[in-house]
């Protein structure tokens, strides 16, 4: 990591990245990096400072694992895993560990990755064992001749090259849990045993970090762009609290939830999956770029605040392309969101009046 400045500013962590050392390579292109953590009813006076002093940290350290790896040199591709492997690692997202519940008492995994320079991709749904369902993705588009691959297949093809496999009880979290229970019985719907392997219920109910409307959208996504100029997108979800039916969202749908490709952007969202999967949103997005000339911002606005919300869908994007423009757009109340380009300043954002 070259010339490393941290700085602070109302709360938010900002760094200058890149010195003289990666001036004088004269890198045809200058890295960036953008990066969010799901959509939903996320509002100040609902969000106690610590909770929001944990999320902004969580960004940071996320967006920071991709940075590192862009600024070494490295590809778009290996620094979206990198950052989505952290975010699944974490319980505040709706991502591997943070995953919610389905009805049946089962965390189910959903992801994709698609490489903007060979339009190849690779994508899982119903994954219960692979600890980092991002490189099972990844693996799929790189080590099969597939790029969807569901449920026990997928686990046991992660298995078969080498993934990390984990007892399904890994993945649970106790506020997740209860957060299931609160949404059954709302539905009127009946409570599964508590899952094998998890941790004795607690005498009193854990707090609840955020409402619970925070994460009805949740899921982490990244997109990059790399020093050659190539740009990739990632998607990882854990999917709908008390989803049935072997539920699948938009964001392993190639297309609808995840994209990119050099001739246009890199997008991932995140939001109301019918919706995302019946517009197509991030090709969509990168259709508006490639075909009409429009500018990323007014692609992603286009899409999500006119086509997405005349359907009466909720949720937002982040995109790149690849001459260093970075977007994200959202109807919701907040997007966790984050975005980095080389020599710039991190910036952070979790409500709708943020930058």
């Amino acid at each position: 990591m070259r010339g490393l400045v941290l700085l602070g500013c109302a709360g938010i962590a900002l760094m200058t990245w890149g010195g003289a050392a990666a001036r004088a390579q004269k890198p045809d292109h200058h890295w960036a990096i953008v990066l969010h953590g799901g959509a939903g009813v996320i509002e100040r006076a609902t969000m106690s400072p610590a909770t929001e002093a944990a999320y902004r940290a969580s960004l940071k350290e996320a967006i920071e694992a991709g940075a590192q790896v862009l600024d070494r040199g490295g590809s778009s591709m290996d620094a979206v895993e990198a950052s989505i492997r952290i975010l699944e690692d974490n319980p505040l997202f709706n991502a591997g560990r943070g995953a919610v519940f389905a009805a049946d008492g089962k965390n189910e995994l959903d992801a994709a990755m698609m490489d903007g320079a060979t339009l190849k991709a690779g994508a899982v749904a119903e994954v219960t064992r692979t600890r980092h369902p991002i490189s099972l993705a990844r693996a799929v588009m790189e080590k099969s001749q597939h790029v969807m691959l569901a449920g026990e297949g997928a686990d046991a093809f992660a298995a078969q090259v080498g993934l990390e496999q984990v007892d399904p009880s890994f993945f649970f979290t106790e506020r997740r849990w209860q957060s299931l229970v609160r949404e059954l019985k709302r539905e009127g719907l009946p409570i599964p045993p508590r899952p094998a392997g998890a941790p004795p219920a607690p005498a009193k109910p854990v707090a609840e970090l955020e409402p619970p409307e925070a994460h009805k959208y949740g899921t982490v996504g990244v997109v990059a762009l790399d020093r050659q100029g190539n740009i990739a997108a990632g998607t990882s979800t854990g999917g709908l609290t008390a989803k049935r039916w072997g539920r699948v969202g938009d964001s392993p749908i190639i297309g609808a939830g995840t994209y990119a490709s050099n001739q246009s952007c890199a997008v991932s969202g995140t939001g109301t999956g019918e919706y995302f999967i019946r517009l197509t949103v991030a090709r969509t997005v990168c259709a508006l770029v490639q075909y009409k000339g429009m500018r990323l911002q007014e692609a992603a606005d286009e899409v999500i605040h006119k086509e997405l919300e005349a359907l009466h869908g909720d949720g937002g994007v982040i995109a790149i392309a690849p001459d260093g423009q970075m977007a994200w757009s959202f109807n919701t109340p907040g997007m966790y969101r984050a975005r980095l380009q080389e020599g710039g300043k991190l910036e952070i954002g979790i409500y709708g009046d943020e930058p």
